[in-house]
């Protein structure tokens, strides 16, 4: 009997069987669901520790036991869970990174608000970007700062002092 791994190992044994497919980075299983009498598959990526997707699983014919799982319903569902966790990095790319652009001078300026979501000493950085490519400017500013076109020009009209 093997081993199941510890926390942090990656299993990568391939298997293949009615309610339980690992393949390719993926583990697809199918479990009873507790709300009903039906069944679900929970997709889980290797090295993480919750699903990246759960969802309802059809009935097999004699309507009490699951469908087997399948190489098509493997690939459809990987390419699902792939998806779910690519539109949550995209959420949280937007919740922590800003960005606007202010004109002062006549100079056009990036400014851009990145926040650290540290578990101790969460902030965020405020930069300000020539058109170059060049930094003219970063504070730290609390993680509660909201950047938009306002906060922005005021920022570079005030010389780039921390704010607030």
């Amino acid at each position: 009997m093997q081993d199941a791994p510890e926390h942090g190992d990656e299993d990568t044994t391939t298997i293949h069987e009615a309610r339980l497919w690992r393949d390719n980075g993926w583990t697809a299983k199918v479990i009873k669901n507790e709300d009903d009498d039906g069944w679900a598959v929970a997709m889980i990526k290797d090295g993480e520790p919750e699903p990246a997707l759960v969802g309802q699983w059809t009935m097999g014919r004699d309507k009490k036991n699951p469908k087997p799982l399948d190489v098509a319903a493997f690939h459809t569902l990987v390419k699902t869970a792939s998806e779910v966790l690519r539109r949550h990095e995209q959420q949280l790319h937007a919740m922590y990174h800003k960005r606007a652009t202010v004109t002062a001078d006549g100079q056009k300026i990036d400014v851009t608000l990145d926040i650290v979501p540290d578990e101790d000493d969460p902030h965020g950085v405020l930069s300000a970007h020539d058109a170059y490519g060049e930094c003219l400017a970063q504070v730290r500013v609390a993680p509660t700062f909201k950047l938009n076109g306002t906060t922005a020009a005021a920022w570079v009209a005030d010389g780039f002092r921390k704010p607030g």
